[in-house]
């Protein structure tokens, strides 16, 4: 099956050219990573859970494009950029915020995110079937 390509106005625009908020194949959905940017382009100040939430209604907003929720995401991947600092904060959100049954999930610490100086990014595989 062909992949179908995700884009709402409700989270921020991919980089032209360089990547799709998410790809649809058969079933899967896998949105590329997010920060906690709001959708006109700034990054949210204050906490990294200030952060972690954004992102996470970000997910929610392109999920949404490809007609699914936060209930269909089966895998997460986490990347922090100081990881033994921010793990348990993220966590708090994490468990706020995403519904039961939770995600299959991998946390990682990186050395730097790409996005302005970002402390966490989150990309999610979800399924519809």
């Amino acid at each position: 099956m062909p992949a179908g390509y995700t884009l709402t106005k409700e989270a921020p625009a991919p980089l032209p050219g360089i990547y799709s908020q998410a790809v649809r194949a058969g079933n899967y959905v896998y949105t590329s990573g997010s920060v906690g940017m709001r959708k006109e382009g700034e990054m949210v100040e204050g906490t990294i859970q200030d952060r972690t939430r954004q992102v996470i209604q970000n997910l929610e907003a392109v999920l949404k494009g490809s007609n699914m929720t936060l209930k269909n995401v089966v895998k997460a991947n986490i990347y922090l950029s100081n990881l033994s600092r921010d793990f348990n904060a993220v966590n708090e959100v994490w468990k706020e915020l995403m519904p039961e049954p939770k995600p299959a999930r991998t946390c990682i610490g990186v050395a730097e995110l790409p996005a302005g100086g970002t402390d966490v990014e989150i990309e999610f595989t979800a399924y519809d079937g």
